[in-house]
């Protein structure tokens, strides 16, 4: 049997390098969460882990000028929640990052590898299309930019190509009146996986909505941008009749499956209470700022 080898590529080239010239037989280790477990129960067996941890730009959070930040995909959910500025700008990617497993996780398991790992029910990931995050990616060709919500391909699938790692995201700056939230339905009190998870975003201005942006997940075999239960927020007060279109949006947009933990029936009733509630969560932060 072929041992696993490692390397903790010092800079972002090297570790690109190594990755492209391993051909598919490597992994990219940020925090281990998914990784380590998937290679004990065999899963996965590598042939080169590539440790991205040392990697300035990968663990950085950067503010930015115009008044977005930077979050290198390496960036762990515990040192995230420390950083005050950020907390206070996004409590509602923060609070989707705080749902991933256990503190101890959290002091490894990142955003970056939550996205990659491509599950369904990621915690981050709603949360970070309703934010409308960007990540930046780079592979052996260059940097592209791609929004959060067009990286998954389906479950345990992204459309990074060969050779490509996810270095980390943009977020936009978030303007006055602006909030953001995130809510999911788990059979649990605690670490457990989303039923369904739902992100809002969303701006106000003179009591009405002036943007918003919906992610919602568990509910098809990505994360969803539900652009329509945006446009049934933008222009209201968010009353009852906002709301309840909103909602029916997202009910529309729902294509789960049946397993032990939901029926799709429950699946996409609790997709359309999730938005009302997530939504007047995100609008009594935005009347804060």
């Amino acid at each position: 049997m072929t041992e696993t080898r490692y390397l903790a590529a010092q800079t972002l080239d090297e570790a690109i390098g190594a990755y492209a010239a391993a051909a598919g037989a490597a992994r990219i280790l940020a925090g281990g969460t998914d990784l380590l477990v998937q290679m004990r129960s065999g899963v996965l067996r590598p042939g080169l882990i590539i440790d991205v941890k040392k990697i300035e730009e990968m663990t950085a959070i950067v503010p930015k000028a115009d008044g977005g930040y930077w979050v290198g995909a390496a960036v762990s959910g515990a040192v995230l929640a420390e950083h005050k500025g950020f907390a206070a700008t996004w409590p509602g990617v923060l609070e989707a990052t705080n749902l991933i497993g256990s503190k101890q996780v959290q002091g490894r398991a990142s955003i970056g590898g939550n996205l990659c790992n491509a599950s369904p029910a990621a915690d981050s990931v709603p949360a970070l299309v309703a934010a409308g995050a960007v990540a930046s990616i780079q592979g052996p060709h260059g940097r592209r930019e791609l929004a959060v919500e067009h990286l998954p391909a389906g479950p345990g699938r992204t459309h990074l190509k060969p050779g490509e790692v996810l270095v980390g995201f943009t977020f936009p700056a978030h303007p006055k009146g602006s909030g953001d939230a995130y809510l999911r339905m788990i059979p649990r009190t605690e670490m457990d996986i989303a039923v369904v998870g739902l992100g809002v975003n969303l701006t106000l201005a003179g009591g009405k909505v002036t943007a918003a942006r919906v992610g919602l997940g568990a509910v098809a075999p990505t994360v969803l941008l539900v652009e329509d239960a945006a446009k049934a927020l933008i222009g209201s007060s968010l009353d009852e009749r906002a709301l309840d279109a909103a909602a029916a949006a997202c009910r529309a947009a729902c294509k789960p499956i049946n397993d032990k933990r939901g029926t799709i029936e429950y699946r996409t009733k609790v997709a359309g209470v999730l938005l009302k509630r997530t939504a007047l969560i995100a609008a009594e932060r935005a009347g804060r700022k």
